[in-house]
């Protein structure tokens, strides 16, 4: 991709207390591969680009300073509303891999009535990620008639 070339479709951009921390997580915990970043001399990350599979992340440090005072960032919010989702070969294996790098788990992996095997992190940015892979048929089955006779009560 040339430098004035855009990635395609839309683009998370995350804010976050410490960018330089984050991309290190990102690279570690889901083999993110850092673009570019652009610094200002205090150290913080005005803007930064990776790439985690063939999708792009835009992520930047939090500028307090230029939203009114206001911090933007997970926690500085109490959370956040959006799970980003990847599908990988090993859902254990995945959430496994973001807990030795530093994320909490949010849910841990199970078979789900929906047909995949899927869970829940939270990075220490408080930015939350799930990963599921399909289960074989018969899995899917014995889950979805699991929650259906959870259903029923």
């Amino acid at each position: 991709m040339e430098m004035h070339d855009h990635p395609p479709g839309v683009l998370p951009h995350f804010v976050v207390d410490g960018a330089v921390k984050a991309i290190d997580f990102y690279v570690r915990a889901f083999g993110a591969v850092e673009v570019r970043r652009s610094p200002i001399p205090d150290g913080r990350l005005m803007h930064a680009e990776i790439r985690i599979g063939i999708s792009t992340v835009y992520l930047s440090d939090d500028f307090p300073e230029y939203r009114g005072g206001k911090k933007t960032s997970p926690h500085a919010l109490g959370g956040t509303p959006i799970t980003l989702h990847q599908y990988v070969a090993d859902c254990d294996a995945a959430v496994a891999k973001a807990v030795a790098a530093g994320a909490s788990i949010v849910m841990p992996p199970s078979d789900c009535f929906w047909g995949d095997r899927y869970g829940q992190v939270m990075d220490p940015f408080g930015h939350v990620w799930s990963f599921a892979h399909r289960l074989p048929a018969e899995r899917a089955k014995v889950a979805l008639d699991a929650w259906m006779a959870h259903q029923k009560g």
